[in-house]
């Protein structure tokens, strides 16, 4: 297996990638960087891309709705240039709070959406005149669609570094599932509890291989969690905090009642009851209480928190389970700690 790590778009971003060569040297595979309401990863990788020789650098996610098609393909081709091939364009449909609260876009149609932009971006990618008539997106605007008339089919100026740059989809709910497994290179879901993941996942990703294309190689599986090797009682207490805190905002928090995307895989997952719970209290105000609610089970099936014979073992829990690659966020409370723990997962995956 492969190992990222997540960076915080939250602040202290230049301060962050001056170690990231620590993590290089150690085995870091592939650092991955939000996009929320924050500042645009794209700038940010492109930093990243000139601080770095070997890590693989990926979006994760840009929305699929606050750029066009061809902008999406060109800033992948332009980061995987100017990283010398080493780009992952990571997209998602993200949610409406973030695409309507914060864009002022529609939030429609994601799966149609994000079919038709995977064959777009293909296309330029190809150097194809990009000429594409599909129910959501329409290249050149044709007349009918409110198109001057004046456009033609374009294909891309420069010459990309790769025609075939990896597509990863962020997606949760089966049919999305279902799609990655279809067209994309790489899937990443976020919350993977290994023993509970084909009860979760399994028939949307049999569906979507079963329509896979032989010129794509077998899909990658990206997942998210959190990492603390420690046989220290006082800090893996703090670890398995911190990850409830994270797991309660996005079961309680992230979206409205019967829209929230991580509560309903809460239930899929099989805690179906303490999801409600959670959500009722995380929307009452009583985040505290919220995080409280989160079962032991869940906490520890996602996260990797514990000694180091523990978290071997859930590595291995993991690539039992079909993952290929670890996104972990390090929550040690040092530098050398967070690299040390990069490096103990880089071996216990190998």
């Amino acid at each position: 297996m492969k190992i990222g790590m997540p960076l915080s778009y939250a602040g202290g971003f230049i301060e962050t990638v001056e170690g990231l060569r620590t993590y290089e040297d150690v085995g870091l595979d592939v650092v991955l960087l939000p996009e929320a309401y924050s500042f645009d990863a794209v700038s940010q990788l492109g930093y990243i891309a000139a601080k770095t020789e070997r890590l693989e650098l990926c979006t994760s996610i840009l929305n699929i709705y606050s750029r066009t098609p061809t902008l999406l393909a060109m800033t992948a081709a332009g980061l995987d240039y100017v990283s010398g091939g080493r780009f992952i364009l990571g997209i998602g449909a993200s949610g409406p709070q973030v695409v309507e609260g914060f864009h002022g876009l529609p939030y429609d149609a994601p799966l149609g959406r994000t079919r038709e932009i995977a064959e777009i971006c293909r296309k330029v990618w190809r150097r194809e005149p990009v000429a594409f008539n599909g129910k959501y997106y329409d290249v050149p605007l044709s007349p009918e669609r409110g198109g001057s008339g004046l456009g033609k089919p374009l294909k891309l100026i420069n010459h990309p570094v790769r025609q075939q740059i990896p597509l990863m989809l962020a997606a949760l709910g089966p049919k999305n599932v279902e799609l990655a497994a279809e067209l994309f290179d790489a899937w990443e879901p976020i919350f993977f509890l290994p023993e509970r993941a084909d009860a979760a996942f399994g028939d949307a990703l049999a569906a979507g291989r079963a329509k896979r294309s032989g010129d794509l190689a077998p899909l990658d599986i990206t997942v998210d969690t959190k990492v603390l090797i420690t046989d220290d009682p006082a800090e893996k207490a703090a670890g398995e905090q911190q990850v409830r805190e994270h797991l309660a905002l996005y079961i309680g928090g992230m979206g409205a009642r019967g829209k929230n995307f991580y509560n309903d895989l809460a239930g899929r997952f099989g805690f179906s009851d303490a999801a409600r719970e959670i959500q009722d209290l995380f929307l009452a105000g009583k985040r505290t209480e919220a995080a409280a609610a989160v079962p032991a089970g869940l906490v520890e099936g996602v996260a990797l928190v514990g000694s180091p014979g523990w978290v071997a073992e859930r590595v291995t829990a993991f690539a039992a389970a079909g993952v290929t690659t670890i996104n972990a966020t390090p929550l040690a409370t040092t530098h050398e700690h967070r690299v040390k723990d990069i490096a103990s997962l880089k071996e216990y995956a190998s």
